[in-house]
């Protein structure tokens, strides 16, 4: 999966840092950090929540379409 390089870009297009992101997740900026980088697989509870939070479909950010919208 190439969501990681997506969720990064989105948040680096808002000019947020790693620990903002975690900490809207509730986890460590450690854990987002291997999100960000494809070291571990965010969980489907997680996306949801980033997707909510950057107003964007789960599809987008798991790359699916290039069709930012819900």
């Amino acid at each position: 999966m190439y969501y990681y390089r997506r969720i990064r870009d989105m948040r680096e297009d808002q000019d947020l840092k790693q620990k903002e992101i975690a900490a809207v997740l509730n986890i460590d900026q450690r854990v987002y950090s291997n999100y960000e980088t494809g070291k571990r697989e965010i969980p489907l509870h997680l996306l949801i929540q980033l997707a909510q939070y950057y107003h964007v479909s789960t599809d987008y950010l798991l790359g699916l379409t290039d069709d930012p919208r819900k």
